[in-house]
């Protein structure tokens, strides 16, 4: 029993170190943290991304990089948090021997990198050596849900980049699109997320397109979307390039994925996807709460990680 105790209480003062730690790291963000050192930098992450993402017509066109934005954020944050770890190449002469691109569930299929290329060179040169690229991807990332026409959130700055990839843990915590329902709520839980939240998450599939070797054998008529990459589909066929609430509409029976059409599979969460359904503006407020709370995901801040001169290689 004595011993039972004391394992209790180790785990009881490993935890409080974990909400200690993210307490201080938290603390030490700002939403107003480059309003001295860089006052241009919301304007520079909107017009670059307005460019990136309206610089081609419709059908889809540059909207699809608005997905490519969201999806890269959410591949950063999984792994080591949001640190942009995921834009580092291999350097051997940094140590960097692995990169998480071209982990299983990366390679060949992120992108949206020379958009955040392109706002740290601009940054760069309007105000050097002090915006992260983690923070810049996080920028850019909300400012391409509100450039597709939907919600933003409260974004809190001052995050540090990484001098680490983990192609490992990209490889292991990243969930399939062909997760089962228990799957996918424990890569959540893992960090930090309940299964409500996994719902209003996977509403960013409400923009972007899915490799047809992912879709789900019953939608497999959906793969007409020719790109350079091959005939792909859109994961939203009612709304492609729009931020909306689309995706959940029948959500069991058009899912594009697998990971998509277990949601309705238990009854609560089932209930929620068909009130996203009947109401965007109640997605949009979960949504907007779950992006907040990815946002700050094992950040890195004060002397932690450093400000990447370029954001595909450590100083």
């Amino acid at each position: 029993m004595a011993s039972s105790t004391t394992a209790a209480g180790r785990h009881f003062c490993f935890l409080l170190a974990l909400l200690l730690l993210s307490a201080t790291a938290h603390g030490q963000l700002s939403k107003t943290f480059y309003a001295a050192s860089c006052p241009p930098l919301d304007q520079i992450v909107r017009d670059e991304v307005s460019r990136a993402l309206f610089r081609d017509p419709p059908p889809l066109g540059g909207r699809r990089m608005g997905a490519s934005l969201l999806r890269l954020f959410f591949h950063d944050c999984f792994v080591q948090g949001c640190d942009a770890s995921v834009l580092l190449d291999v350097d051997v002469t940094k140590g960097i021997l692995l990169s998480e691109k071209d982990a299983g569930p990366n390679a060949n299929s992120l992108r949206g990198f020379e958009v955040v290329d392109a706002i740290k060179s601009q940054v760069e040169a309007a105000c050097p050596g002090v915006v992260s690229c983690a923070d810049i991807l996080a920028l850019a990332t909300r400012e391409a849900v509100v450039a597709l026409n939907g919600t933003t959130w409260p974004l809190l700055l001052g995050r540090r980049d990484s001098r680490t990839a983990n192609q490992s843990q990209a490889n292991s915590d990243l969930p399939s699109p062909g997760s089962n329902l228990d799957t996918l709520i424990a890569a959540f839980a893992r960090k930090g997320f309940t299964a409500t939240e996994l719902v209003a998450l996977s509403g960013a599939h409400t923009v972007g397109l899915a490799h047809c070797v992912n879709v789900d054998q019953s939608q497999m008529q959906r793969c007409r979307v020719p790109t350079a990459d091959g005939l792909m589909a859109a994961l939203d066929d009612q709304t492609p390039e729009r931020f909306d609430s689309a995706y959940y509409d029948k959500l069991g029976k058009r899912g594009l994925l697998r990971s998509d059409r277990v949601l309705t599979s238990r009854p609560d969460l089932d209930a929620q996807v068909r009130s996203y359904s009947a109401s965007e503006a109640a997605f949009f407020a979960d949504f907007a709460s779950a992006m907040k709370k990815m946002s700050e995901v094992g950040v890195l801040t004060g002397a932690n990680g450093e400000v990447r001169a370029y954001c595909r290689r450590i100083n």
